[in-house]
């Protein structure tokens, strides 16, 4: 299952950076361009990380409001949740027997 979880990541992160390297690239051309809820979709599927790599790597979406701050909530929300769920996993008080 962690093993299934970690290939989903990777493969939706890679995605997601692919989708924003296209879109950087459609916009230097002129071409017409993915709406910024695709992108905000692939980020919430998981592909935050992707995202904000993307971002920060190919200065794309940098200052564009309010999609830098919905992507940046959705990051912290999936790291709090992450946590969460390492918490739960690995670091929560064992009952007594």
């Amino acid at each position: 299952m962690i093993l299934f979880a970690a290939l989903y990541l990777v493969v939706i992160n890679v995605g997601t950076y692919a989708a924003f390297a296209d879109d950087k690239r459609r916009a230097v051309r002129g071409d017409r361009r993915a709406p910024e809820r695709t992108l905000l979709e692939l980020a919430v599927m998981g592909g935050a990380v992707g995202a904000i790599a993307a971002q920060q790597l190919l200065r794309h979406k940098t200052s564009k409001e309010p999609f830098r701050t919905r992507l940046l909530i959705i990051a912290v929300v999936q790291a709090l949740a992450l946590g969460a769920l390492a918490w739960w996993a690995v670091g929560r008080p064992q009952a007594w027997p």
